[in-house]
């Protein structure tokens, strides 16, 4: 989809940067494949401590 943006340079640049991304594009897909796989793991914490798991680590790693 094209999308015309109007974006703060140099908070583009850093980016781009940071992430060694070349493309504004790869940049922008980056930002909001993060964004979403925070919000989900946000969403994950919220269970924390609320399911009970019958588990043995030591046992499914294999140690006896």
């Amino acid at each position: 989809m094209r999308t015309t943006l109007d974006l703060p340079e140099n908070l583009l640049h850093e980016a781009m940067k940071i992430t060694h991304t070349s493309t504004k594009t790869a940049v922008i897909i980056k930002a909001l494949e993060e964004l979403l796989r925070k919000s989900k793991i946000s969403d994950l914490k919220k269970f924390r401590g609320k399911i009970e798991l019958d588990i043995d680590l030591n046992e499914m790693r294999n140690r006896h």
